[in-house]
Order: C-alpha cells, then structure tokens, then sequence
C-alpha cells in the first residue's frame, strides 16, 4: 500500500508542475494587456518644457513613434532637428470617446508638465505614459495646493 500511495503522489505533484509550466507559458505566449496604439509617427509642436517618462525636453517641434513594432511598449521621441531624444514606456489607454484629432495629453502640476497620453484621430485606443517616480513626488507636492490640470496639444500624423 505503502508504494501505491508513494506513485499517487508522484503522480500529483508531475500533474501541478505540468500545469504551473502550462500555465507560464500561456501568460509569456498569450500576454494579456496590450501595449502603445499610436502606429506611424506623430508630430507636435509643444510649447513648453515637459517630461516623457524620466527624460526632461526642451519646449519645441517633436516626432513621435513605436520604437520596434514588435514590442508595442517603448516609443522614442525626437526633437525635428535630432538634437534631443528619449525613450520612454507606455501602456495601452482607451479614450472616452473617439478623438476627432491626434494630440498629445500632458499632466500639468504648477509649471511641471508631463506626457501623459497619446492618441491618434479617429481611433479611441491610444498609450498611455506611467507615472514616473519625480512625476509622483511632483504630485503628491501639489496636490495640497490644488494646482493640478491637463493641457491637450494638438499633433498630426506624417509620413515616416
């Protein structure tokens, strides 16, 4: 008796590691969020200094694109000119309702701005930028001071 209890346990624990492996590679295969919505490249002209994840811009004319478009969570920004780029990550966002232009969505906190969505006309799936840690510390300053906004700048899309 001693032996068959001994298989059976065998037997269970080779059945809970088979769905543990199944199970890993379900969640690697089939990922279950979705990443940035904005395929081609935006352009936008912002008007003032801002941050796109833990990068801080100069005010000016921007490009805005996927890096790879197998990995949907990484865009890059680029100045027109290519002085200045940053990379940042971004998750999927839904808008409320279906944009009629592309623009960009920037948090405003005082004189801090930071990108904070992108969407792209006509489609209501669009990215959205995590906060980043300055961002939340920025936050948690103003918030007592009630200076908290969002500024929408327009942007457009162009050829690559």
């Amino acid at each position: 008796m001693v032996g068959k209890d001994r298989n059976a346990g065998r037997r269970a624990a080779q059945r809970s590691l088979w769905l543990l492996l199944a199970a890993m590679v379900a969640v690697t295969v089939f990922p279950t969020g979705t990443h940035a919505q904005i395929v081609g490249d935006l352009e936008a002209n912002i008007p003032f200094a801002f941050h796109a994840g833990n990068a801080k811009l100069p005010a000016g004319t921007y490009r805005i694109h996927v890096l790879d478009t197998t990995d949907l969570s990484v865009m890059e920004i680029t100045s027109a000119d290519g002085s200045v780029s940053a990379l940042f990550e971004v998750d999927s966002a839904q808008a409320n309702a279906i944009p009629t232009k592309s623009e960009l969505i920037f948090n405003k906190y005082g004189d801090h701005y930071f990108l904070s969505q992108l969407f792209d006309q006509g489609s209501a799936d669009g990215s959205q930028v995590p906060k980043s840690r300055y961002e939340k510390r920025v936050i948690a300053s103003q918030a007592a001071q009630g200076k908290l906004a969002q500024q929408h700048v327009p942007a457009h899309r162009v050829a690559s």
